[in-house]
């Protein structure tokens, strides 16, 4: 279960979309990797391949022919044609190769998983080969890429035509560039950072019928994966199953209908559908939702070995979080997001602030320290990066004021004292 809830969507519903396809994209892979091998894992068993690109495989030849040299070894036997290939042969020969190798390996369901797929350029010969790959890529075999980037070609392509489907991008607007559609789906932007509002295509939703509809919308919102009973224990506890069935159905619709004036064309747009036992984003409608732009950026700062990457992720996490989560809702589970919110907004300013102190610029570091210890002042370890930078700057004083307000603030809150490396860095001073 903890599987779904991370990926947001059911394992039936992921079965579905990845049954038949040639390639398989997850997108980003931290929310799908795991219930994608967990599933073939259990299902397949030995119908699994997997290979993780290192750093040191930077070319589309240096991973295949470290590949094929590992299952070579670790099955007694694969690879002939792939290694031949490798022996001259254009990115085209290799990506048909592969295909042949796959197909001699086994006439059994077979996945090949390759991890990691962004450590090698998405260029020509990346496009040359998978053409080469899945036009040869036996009817029994599978082959499932893992990525933090995507590029346009030659995954559109594919699509398209019905050979590969990208997962991990449900429900959010980047999904757009990767969907075939006939009729374009409304648009729904929901921005719940500052007092919280819904646009449906580009007209705000401002009469919501009462307060019970709005909140219950941006539940589902930001809860893209939820059962009857986690809503009912939400907003109606003291109900008895009846009653709080008889509440839920007026007030979904009640959103549907909102949702569906906007639309205007005398259609009905649910917000969500109900599957598998699970209330999920509706597919007729596209969403588009800042707080999941927000955590996407800080999550891809967090794990990119890239300085410049991690820059332009955490000023853009910064940017979005204009304000508190809903800040007119005063309801347990919005307490509970927003105050997780403010810990990842907390750590997309001391994340910054580090960046900058690497580059030199103890100013703007100390700006975005002094910004991150007032969202979370409980933090010591961004009081004593506070306190060092005066120092640097010859700031003594202001030094001392820090761990003054830190005194206080422990005090009050938690009636502790500040730490023995606090007091041991106030005692340098």
């Amino acid at each position: 279960m903890i599987h779904q809830v991370v990926t947001r969507v059911s394992l039936d519903s992921f079965r579905e979309r990845s049954a038949g396809k040639k390639v398989v994209i997850l997108y980003p892979w931290t929310s799908y990797k795991n219930l994608f091998l967990g599933h073939f894992l259990s299902d397949r068993k030995d119908g699994l391949l997997y290979f993780c690109i290192s750093t040191g495989q930077n070319t589309l030849k240096a991973w295949l022919s470290t590949m094929v040299e590992e299952f070579d070894a670790m099955l007694g036997g694969f690879g002939d044609h792939l290694k031949q290939a490798l022996d001259g042969g254009s990115a085209g020969d290799l990506g048909r190769a592969l295909a042949h190798d796959l197909g001699a390996y086994s006439k059994d369901p077979l996945t090949l998983f390759i991890d990691e797929l962004d450590r090698i350029p998405f260029d020509d010969d990346f496009n040359a080969f998978i053409d080469g790959l899945v036009t040869k890529m036996p009817s029994n075999a599978q082959i499932a890429f893992s990525s933090r980037l995507l590029t346009y070609q030659p995954w559109y392509s594919l699509i398209a035509a019905g050979e590969a489907v990208v997962l991990g991008t449900e429900y959010r607007k980047n999904d757009i560039m990767f969907t075939v559609e006939d009729q374009p789906k409304p648009q729904i932007e929901v921005y719940g950072f500052g007092r919280g509002h819904a646009v449906v295509n580009g007209e705000e939703i401002e009469n919501w019928d009462g307060a019970l509809p709005r909140n219950l919308f941006f539940y589902f919102i930001d809860n893209p994966l939820v059962t009857r009973d986690d809503i009912f224990a939400t907003f109606w506890p003291n109900l008895s199953v009846k009653e709080a069935t008889n509440v839920f159905h007026v007030t979904k619709r009640k959103i549907s209908e909102r949702i569906s004036a906007k639309v205007g064309d005398g259609e009905n747009y649910e917000l969500t559908l109900y599957s598998s036992g699970f209330y999920m984003p509706s597919d007729k409608v596209v969403r588009h939702y800042d707080v999941d732009d927000f955590q996407d950026a800080v999550e891809r700062a967090t794990i990119s070995h890239d300085p410049n990457e991690r820059k332009i992720l955490y000023r853009r996490a910064i940017d979005l979080y204009k304000a508190p989560f809903l800040e007119t809702i005063d309801m347990p589970w919005v307490e509970a997001r927003r105050h997780h919110l403010k810990q990842l907004y907390a750590q997309a300013l001391t994340g910054m602030a580090r960046l900058m102190q690497q580059e030199g610029k103890q100013e703007e570091a100390l700006g975005f320290f002094i910004r991150a210890v007032k969202e979370t002042p409980e933090r010591e370890d961004i009081h004593r990066e506070i306190m060092r930078l005066y120092a640097e700057m010859g700031m003594v004083e202001d030094a001392k004021k820090q761990y003054k307000a830190l005194e206080d603030y422990l005090k009050k809150a938690l009636k502790i004292k500040p730490s023995q490396e606090t007091r041991d860095l106030l005692a340098t001073l």
